[in-house]
Order: structure tokens, then sequence, then C-alpha cells
């Protein structure tokens, strides 16, 4: 143990020790909780997302069923103006 180039280990005191594992430990226990809540929270707002999504998408489909037929319409008038 001699050729240690910071000399040998230093004993941590107990108090110090229990500090580190006791936090430690809150540590884990909070980022548990905490996950379990914005897991739930997440649940909730992908349902909600879900159910907006069909209404999206039915308002989308109709927007680009108006915009075919007017590209239709304006590429008809353009073929009837070139004959």
């Amino acid at each position: 143990m001699s050729n240690l180039p910071y000399g040998p280990p230093v004993k941590i005191s107990p108090l110090i020790r229990f500090g580190r594992w006791s936090f430690l430990t809150a540590g884990i226990l909070y980022g548990a909780f905490h996950q379990s809540r914005l897991s739930k929270k997440e649940t909730k707002l992908r349902e909600i997302e879900a159910k907006e999504k069909v209404v999206r998408d039915e308002r989308l489909k109709k927007e680009k069923a108006i915009a075919a037929a007017a590209e239709l319409k304006a590429l008809e008038e353009m073929v009837a103006t070139k004959k």
C-alpha cells in the first residue's frame, strides 16, 4: 500500500457514509415517484390527442378534397382556353 501516489485511503465517517446512502435512496425514490406521476399525465395527454387526431384527419381529408377539386377545375379552365 505504500506505493500509492496519494498515500493510504482515508477512513470515511459513518455519518458521512450514512448521509450519502440516504441521499442516494431518497433520490431514487423521488425519481420513481416523479416518473410515475409524469407517465400518468402523459397517458392522459395521449388519449386526448388520439381523440383530436380523428377530428383533425377528417378536416384535412375535406380540405384536400376541396383543394383537389379546385386544382382540377383550374386545369380544365387552362385546357379549355388553349383550344
